[in-house]
């Protein structure tokens, strides 16, 4: 059977363009990949077209719009999945309008469909003891609890994603004592992220114990589990969640509400912030491409000065107008001007 025009550009999309001229992640190929295999289902099931005979010219503005109203609706998909599955589908046809620019109407009708407003998500991070009360926790006296300590640290201390950490080599963290730590993020854009002394001891000491300092395995991952495997990105959140569960039944008020490995990302951003770290510096630590996106920590900071004021404020401020301002009509006041 002859494939249909949007298998052939599909496939091209997914398997070529993204991975060989975009240089996209394995994990942004996959999220786009599942964009579509839903797509593939809303059309057999709400649309009667089988794959095998889905064609770019049945995949309107309208239909496009019909299938991001099935996910919310019925599939029960919050707004921000919609949006992540429209940046998917707007990115597949902005890369047909110079396959196929005969169709370029139909595909630049559907990129002008525009992603839904949503409540931003709060922004959950430790404070100083909190972080402090999460490093204590890990038994050192087992090799498990010091693999553990090792990488809470290196996730707090670098302020890396979870894939950046669970990618992490033995050769990205060991250039000669530099004190460097290089990271791959979105992209495959690579960064090199300071830590401090006490850090860099440990990560020796890491090394050391795990017998991870031979040059022959520079290209082994820096973390992995009891198989000698990649930490996933899933494993990752199970450890830090053991521990900040441990430490909530003891000191609830220093763990988030919600806990996952982002907290201790927003953390380091908070905490460079309040330290008088700019946040042009702030936003290349962490690999952000605007500093619009690192501003959120700007927000965060000024809330947390404003609360503190607060505290102190209603002491000093009255909290009613003295009887001489009361007592004026606003009139007489005004005469008084002249």
């Amino acid at each position: 059977m002859k494939p249909t025009d949007f298998a052939y550009h599909l496939t091209n999309f997914l398997s070529k363009y993204l991975p060989g001229i975009e240089g996209c992640s394995v994990n942004t190929i996959s999220a786009y990949r599942d964009a579509f295999k839903l797509m593939l289902i809303f059309a057999k099931d709400k649309e009667g077209l089988k794959e095998e005979k889905l064609e770019l010219h049945y995949i309107s503005k309208a239909f496009v719009i019909r299938y991001l109203a099935w996910i919310e609706n019925e599939r029960g998909c919050a707004v921000i999945t919609r949006n992540q599955r429209l940046a998917a589908i707007h990115a597949f046809f902005s890369y047909l309008q110079r396959e196929r620019p005969d169709r370029i109407y139909q595909f630049q009708e559907i990129l002008s469909i525009p992603f839904k407003r949503h409540p931003q998500k709060t922004v959950n991070f430790f404070s100083i003891d909190g972080i402090k009360a999460l490093l204590a926790e890990p038994n050192i006296n087992t090799k498990s609890g010091r693999k553990h300590l090792a990488l809470l640290t290196m996730m707090y201390a670098t302020g890396s994603r979870v894939q950046e950490i669970a990618d992490l080599t033995i050769s990205d963290v060991m250039y000669n004592g530099s004190s460097l730590v290089k990271l791959t993020g979105k992209g495959s854009k690579s960064r090199f992220v300071p830590i401090e002394p006490p850090v860099v001891k440990l990560l020796v000491q890491y090394l050391e114990d795990f017998l991870l300092m031979d040059s022959s395995k520079r290209t082994e991952f820096l973390f992995t589990n009891h198989s000698q495997k990649k930490l996933t990105r899933q494993g990752i959140t199970h450890i830090l969640k053991k521990y900040a569960d441990s430490v909530r039944k003891k000191h609830p008020e220093l763990i988030p509400q919600t806990v996952s490995p982002h907290c201790l990302r927003h953390s380091r951003a908070v905490h460079w912030l309040q330290a008088g770290v700019d946040l042009i510096y702030i936003r290349d630590l962490l690999g952000h491409t605007s500093v619009q996106t690192s501003e959120i920590y700007a927000r965060i900071d000024g809330e947390m000065k404003r609360k503190a004021l607060e505290k102190v404020s209603p002491h000093a401020v009255p909290s009613e107008i003295p009887s001489w301002q009361k007592d004026r009509t606003l009139m007489e006041w005004l005469k008084e001007l002249d």
